[in-house]
């Protein structure tokens, strides 16, 4: 992947919309050259029409004047629909872009970023880029164009005040490149304090209830509001700074133009200029200046934006550490569940020097159920994600059915697999696209099979609104047990060979346990099934119980075979037995 910058991303989402573009160059060029006509129109209605006392002359001038007004209003219309509808449009695409990019990221990337900076960036950071496509840069290119042809007026009206205004010049561009790099500098450390505050909100609103319970309101207040200042201070250092850019700015271009009218008025009085062509300098000098004023006002913005997009761009730019083949191999049609793990050595990268599974070998027989048992930090869970290749192993392979992961597609790779984790994963839809949620094409039949056999149809049917009820943000309206009942049902409907179970029941209480048993016992029938598990109800239903300590395998047999080997397993039952 070739790495992006922040003009090729802007470039590439413009170019589907180039005709809407040229429609816009072409109103945005009409409506400065009617801005100029005015000027003109300005020039006659004073030299013509009252100067010689000419009716018929004033009103073809203001007659015409009036037809160049309408002609800058219909090009102002056409050029601001445009633009906008390009603002809307491209920020729409680019939000797609970016979130189509982070669900190719692998969870580990997340794990070391943070969800707040995330959102923000696709929130916050695309709304300002909107504001400059749909805006900003429109504007910017209008007074770009009215302070060139400005210009060209100014020099065919009178060379002598023109020299004047352009001797002016760096005294005005000179604080726009000054104040500008600042601005640009404030707006990314703006957008970054944004962000920040994001990550807080998220992570308090989320755990709100130990947030309450250990009475922390007071202390997350004070941080908050701590954070919250922190935010305000650069904003309004960024503040500043574009208020003194405008302020130059302004004191700079209308001294100019205070100068320009004593000396033009001077040249009147001496016959050298007529009041026609002293009205149109000065409306032409009065356009350059409001052009001036508003490019540094403009400038200020397309400098936030440009820290926006870069945020924007590296998002774009991180790219997954899984390599995808470029010529994959398939998965056999119908896949039968033998897995097989061949001297898998690996790290976090997180964690480099501490082995997460070192020399592990192991081989599952399809429709096999395989407990991994072991202390915290075993490498138990790590098992599971290099299967549904979150990672690679540093050496090593692993394969299914023959085929090994890194020669497959990891999207393929992970339709073939059920997860039911611990902490059962609802989303904030209803029960039916909950369920639904691995097999997209599912009939409410088929939904309401799968949820009998997990034994979670009697309380959906239940709810206010059956299969319809929304279950709010991570299931809040459902108990654990329901939660999990839930999450077994989406297992079941989305019927994959291979079945991964994270200590299914560990968080429930007896009665939940037993029916989520039961509904698991449904589950696993006829697949190959591998379950962490700490529970010994949970392991004596397993075929073969692989006990893990420091990422190896340091036992395997049944619950009775192990027992007596009087080894980790042994202890790790008795320590449960005595709990």
């Amino acid at each position: 992947m070739s790495t992006l910058t922040s003009r090729s991303v802007l470039l590439d989402l413009l170019r589907p919309y180039r005709m809407r573009i040229v429609i816009a160059v072409i109103a945005l060029v009409i409506a400065a050259t009617s801005m100029l006509g005015v000027g003109q129109a300005l020039r006659l209605v004073i030299d013509k029409g009252f100067s010689q006392g000419d009716p018929a002359w004033l009103d073809k001038a203001l007659l015409g004047m009036f037809g160049v007004i309408a002609l800058l209003a219909a090009a102002t219309w056409l050029r601001f629909y445009n633009v906008s509808w390009l603002g809307e449009r491209v920020t729409a695409d680019l939000r797609r872009k970016v979130f189509d990019h982070l669900l190719s990221l692998p969870p580990s990337w997340f794990e070391a970023g943070r969800t707040g900076d995330v959102i923000s960036r696709l929130t916050s950071d695309t709304t300002q880029l909107e504001s400059v496509i749909g805006s900003s840069m429109s504007i910017a290119l209008r007074n770009l164009l009215m302070l060139i042809g400005g210009l060209v007026m100014l020099f065919t009206t009178s060379l002598k005040l023109s020299f004047m205004v352009i001797a002016g010049v760096p005294l005005v561009v000179a604080p726009i490149m000054l104040f500008g790099r600042r601005v640009k500098k404030l707006a990314r450390e703006t957008q970054d304090r944004v962000a920040d505050l994001g990550n807080r909100i998220d992570e308090t609103i989320h755990e709100i209830r130990i947030v309450q319970a250990y009475g922390h309101e007071a202390a997350d207040r004070r941080d908050f509001g701590a954070q919250v200042e922190r935010g305000f201070v650069v904003a309004q250092r960024r503040i500043t700074n574009r208020s003194a850019l405008i302020v130059v700015v302004m004191v700079l271009v209308f001294g100019a133009i205070s100068l320009i009218l004593w000396q033009g008025g001077h040249d009147v009085l001496k016959g050298e200029l007529s009041p026609g062509d002293l009205s149109a300098f000065v409306f032409y000098a009065s356009m350059v200046a409001g052009s001036v004023g508003a490019l540094s006002e403009s400038w200020g913005e397309l400098q936030r934006a440009r820290g926006a997009t870069e945020r924007l761009v590296e998002l774009l730019n991180s790219e997954p550490a899984i390599v995808v083949s470029s010529s994959p191999i398939s998965l056999p049609q119908k896949v039968s569940g033998a897995i097989h793990f061949e001297a898998v050595d690996f790290r976090y990268p997180s964690r480099p020097d501490t082995p997460a599974l070192e020399a592990f070998t192991l081989d599952v027989v399809p429709g096999e159920t395989i407990a991994l048992v072991g202390p915290s930090g075993a490498g138990k869970t790590t098992v599971f994600q290099m299967l549904l290749r979150f990672y690679d192993p540093q050496n090593g392979s692993i394969s299914i059915d023959g085929v090994k992961l890194k020669d497959a597609d990891p999207e393929a790779v992970r339709k073939q697999m059920g997860l039911v984790s611990q902490e059962a994963v609802i989303f904030a839809t209803s029960v039916f696209e909950n369920v639904r949620y691995g097999r997209l094409d599912a009939t409410l039949d088929e939904v309401k099979a799968a949820c009998e056999s997990a034994y979670a149809d009697e309380f959906v049917r239940g709810l206010p609104q059956g299969y319809d009820t929304d279950l709010g943000e991570r299931g809040v309206k459902l108990s654990g047990g329901q939660r999990q009942r839930i999450a077994i049902a989406r297992a079941i409907l989305a019927d994959r060979p291979i079945l991964l179970l994270d200590e299914a029941t560990s968080a429930l209480d007896a009665e939940s346990e037993r029916v989520v048993q039961a509904a698991l016992d449904h589950l696993t029938a006829g697949r190959t099934t591998l379950v962490i598990a700490h529970r010994l109800a949970t392991v004596q239903r397993a075929n073969r119980i692989v006990v893990m300590e420091h990422g190896r395998i340091v036992e395997t047999g049944t619950h009775a075979e192990l027992i007596s080997a009087d080894g980790l397993y042994a202890h790790l039952a008795r320590l449960q037995f005595a709990a």
